[in-house]
This record gives structure tokens, C-alpha cells and sequence, in this order.
């Protein structure tokens, strides 16, 4: 925000200088140490952001219900340098009117820049500048409407992360493979159950990039659910095994291995119910709308006849227009570098 009357992150000058070298180690720390369990983070750039402030602690626990790993920063500079080391992930990004002038003509072209959202006082006054950069997804006087945003475009986004490889079955592919036949050999009990749960959870909490209550949401209720529930609720799991199945981050893979069980097996009674019902076996034609950068696209268009592979799970439809119109168009127009 750029007035010390704005309502969620005013902080006074004298301040300042304390609460910049506050926030710069936090983000030289997370740089170094923290393992991103998601497929994006979020930085919030703003000279007046005071940590101490009732106000902005509630906006902060409003966003973490929607990304994880969030660091934010008082100097353009070290914001600059920490985004510029990122490679893995996309950024979103939040930004006050005055500083996002200066700063977002700089970056908004680098590639793991997502979506930018200006959070200021006075929306006339920056949406002159605003609306030329196609990146930036709204200038915004509340937290609230960012937050509703940010959820759109963070699902978007992460269904927009899918693994691909168009040079059919590569080593990826079958490293994937041996690794999922290697888990789904193994057998499950209640005791085990009981155990990756516990052994999930703490890792999650030790990461200190997850809401404490989704956590202990996922602990306490895991078996009142379905996998496919759980996989598709707007919780951590959904994210953070694309994520890992993505990275073929192996470590989280292990530990949310009991989980790709239940899903994969829960996936496999599903159909096969579905074909019991049918008197003859079905082939069942699904869709998914799936954005693209246009550097795939164009690996896509050279592959022609050949085979596509998946490192994840895919969410699809029985109805065609439903993924076309409803994930597929939306992912090419928010995305300036997608089709």
C-alpha cells in the first residue's frame, strides 16, 4: 500500500529501516533452507509492510489458506534478487502502487512471474500504468478481492503445471514407472495407514509452509474420506503431489507414497464398478483442457503421431465443452506465453 492510512500494511518511517532487515533475512533464510511444497509461492513487495500490525497478520493468514509459502519484502532490490534465483516454481506476486511502477516494467517479462496484483489506495491512479502490462491481473484497494483472485488464478496455474514429455516413453517416463509399480507393491494396513499419516503430517508442519488447521484437518479426518475427495478439496495434497510428481521430487513422492496408493486403487475400483454395470466393456472417452506454453505447444505440433506421457495424475471430464470452456480457453487468455 502506499499511505500510512491504508488499512491492512501502513506502517510508520521510523519503522522502516527495523522492519526491512526483519524482512530481508526471513527471505534470505527461505531462500536457502525452505522447501516450496507447492508448485508457486507468493511475494508481497511494500516499503510500509509492518509485521507487527493486526491488520496485516490477518491478511497473511487469509493468503496462506491459499498459497503456502509466502515471503515478503520491504526493499525492490532484495525482492529482485530472491525472485530472480527462483526456477522451479511460479510467483505470484503482490505489489504496492508506488513501488509496482517502478519494479514491474523490470520483471513482469521473466518467465516464472505468473500473475501481479497492485495493492494501493488510490485505484484510478494505477490502473494508467496497470492496464498496460498483461500480467498483472488487477489493481486492488482490498485484501479480499486479491485473495479471490489468487485463488482463481493459483488453480489455474497449478492445473497448467503438469509434466509433460513429448518424446514419448523417455527415461523420466520410466524412472515415473518403476517408481509407481514400486509403490503400489506395497501392501497397507491400519498400522502403517496410521503411521504415514503422522510421518506426512509432521513433515508438513516442519516445513512451516502449510496452514497449521489444514494439517490437522488431514490428520484427524483422513479416513473419512475418499483419496479422490481428498485429492480434488481445495486442501495442500492436491498441489503438493503435482508438485513432487512434477520435480520427480522423489523425498515427498516416498512420503505421500500411502496416498498414491489409496488413489491410484480407489481410481481402479471406480472403473471397474462402472464397466460391471455395462454388458459390454465400454471404452470411456474422457477431456481435459489443458493450457500450454508455446514452447510445448510447438514440441506438441512436431510430435504429430507420436506419443505423449504424463508424470501425474489428470483431472478430466466426459464433457468436451465443459474442459474447453472451462479450463482450457481461460488458462491461453490469462497467460500471455500460453495457448
Amino acid at each position: 500500500m502506499d499511505k500510512k492510512s491504508s488499512k491492512t500494511s501502513a506502517a510508520g518511517e521510523a519503522k522502516k529501516s527495523t522492519s526491512t532487515t526483519i524482512i530481508q533475512n526471513n527471505a534470505t533464510n527461505t531462500c536457502r533452507v525452505r522447501r516450496v511444497l507447492q508448485n508457486f509461492l507468493l511475494i508481497w513487495l511494500d516499503a510500509n509492510i509492518d509485521e507487527s500490525n493486526d491488520d496485516f497478520k490477518h491478511s497473511l493468514t487469509h493468503l496462506r489458506h491459499i498459497v503456502a509459502s509466502i515471503t515478503t519484502f520491504t526493499d525492490p532490490k532484495e525482492c529482485t534478487n530472491f525472485l530472480h534465483e527462483i526456477q522451479s516454481e511460479k510467483v505470484f506476486m503482490i505489489v504496492s502502487g508506488s513501488l509496482g511502477q517502478n519494479i514491474v516494467p523490470k520483471i513482469y517479462t521473466w518467465s516464472q512471474v505468473h500473475s501481479i496484483y497492485v495493492f494501493c489506495n488510490n485505484r484510478s491512479v494505477h490502473e494508467k500504468w496497470a492496464k498496460k502490462i498483461l500480467k498483472i491481473k488487477g489493481v486492488h484497494t482490498e485484501i479480499e478481492s486479491i485473495c479471490e483472485a489468487l485463488k482463481k488464478d493459483s488453480a489455474r496455474c497449478d492445473r497448467a503445471l503438469i509434466s509433460i514429455s513429448f518424446r514419448g516413453i523417455d527415461a523420466s517416463f520410466m524412472y515415473t514407472q518403476l517408481i509407481k509399480e514400486a509403490l503400489l507393491e506395497i501392501d497397507d494396513d491400519d498400522a502403517s495407514d496410521k503411521k504415514s499419516i503422522k510421518d506426512l503430517a509432521e513433515y508438513c508442519r516442519l516445513q512451516n509452509d502449510i496452514a497449521t488447521d489444514e494439517i490437522e484437518k488431514f490428520e484427524r479426518e483422513y479416513h473419512q474420506h475418499t483419496p479422490i475427495w481428498w485429492y480434488t478439496a481445495p486442501f495442500f495434497i492436491y498441489t503438493m503431489l503435482n508438485r513432487a510428481l512434477r520435480l520427480l521430487d522423489v523425498d515427498i513422492i516416498l512420503k505421500m507414497g500411502f496416498f498414491i496408493r489409496h488413489l491410484h486403487r480407489h481410481i481402479k475400483q471406480l472403473y471397474h464398478e462402472q464397466q460391471s454395470t455395462m454388458r459390454t466393456p465400454a471404452v470411456l472417452t474422457v477431456y481435459r483442457g489443458q493450457g500450454l506454453s508455446i514452447q510445448d505447444f510447438e514440441k506438441m505440433k512436431q510430435s504429430k503421431g507420436g506419443f505423449m506421457s504424463f508424470n501425474n495424475f489428470l483431472s478430466t471430464s466426459r464433457d468436451r465443452n465443459l474442459s474447453l470452456n472451462a479450463f482450457a480457453r481461460p488458462a491461453a487468455l490469462q497467460d500471455p506465453d500460453s495457448v
